[in-house]
């Protein structure tokens, strides 16, 4: 059993905050072990809650499809999320998202730390401000720092975008479709990391 499986199992105990009382199960990093490229999210979502698996759901899908545009193998890279359990709020029979807190963020930090040791990747990607937020500090901003190479201690490489969900809330089509071209622009500095040497420079867009 690989360590990514012992702390796959591990996370189903976790009672580090309150979260796990109304999920169905904790939702662990899916991905090869020391994958060049791992992306981080904010949290799963309602099918990804139910099935266990990261990225399964609608924003999922765009993610893939980002992927897929910007020359990125999924199957290579690692996939999760800043916190592992679903923060939601009951309406009816609907389970709507909540933002996790910062207390979520603390305690779910252990976690997403044991996954950057063991994966290593070259190129860390943040999906959203609360991803961000968790791994990189308040200071740095979505707006302000998207789709260019950022130096951290994480990994040799970061960077930061949207959430591929921020997508699916545009008002119309045609700013979905502008939405996805940026997104897919952030994306492609990733590939460009991935594909330059590791002792050399990143190229820039």
């Amino acid at each position: 059993m690989s360590r990514l499986d012992e702390l796959r199992q591990d996370v189903q105990r976790c009672t580090n905050c309150e979260l796990y009382q109304g999920a169905t199960q904790a939702v662990f990093g899916e991905g090869l072990v020391r994958s060049e490229a791992m992306f981080v999210g904010e949290q799963p979502g309602d099918r990804e809650d139910r099935e266990g698996h990261p990225f399964v759901g609608p924003a999922g899908r765009m993610l893939d499809k980002a992927l897929v545009q910007a020359g990125i193998d999924r199957k290579l890279a690692y996939v999760t999320n800043a916190v592992k359990h679903f923060r939601y709020e009951q309406r009816g029979k609907r389970r709507i998202h909540q933002r996790p807190s910062a207390e979520h963020l603390r305690a779910c930090r252990p976690w997403l730390d044991a996954e950057l040791e063991v994966v290593q990747p070259r190129v860390l990607v943040c999906l959203g401000a609360v991803a961000a937020q968790a791994l990189l500090g308040s200071k740095v901003k979505v707006t302000k720092d998207r789709g260019k190479p950022l130096e951290s201690e994480l990994a040799p490489v970061v960077v930061v975008t949207i959430h591929p969900s921020s997508i699916l809330r545009e008002r119309d089509e045609p700013a979905r479709e502008q939405a996805f071209q940026a997104f897919v622009a952030d994306l492609e500095v990733v590939q460009r990391a991935l594909t330059a040497s590791p002792a050399g420079e990143v190229p820039r867009a």
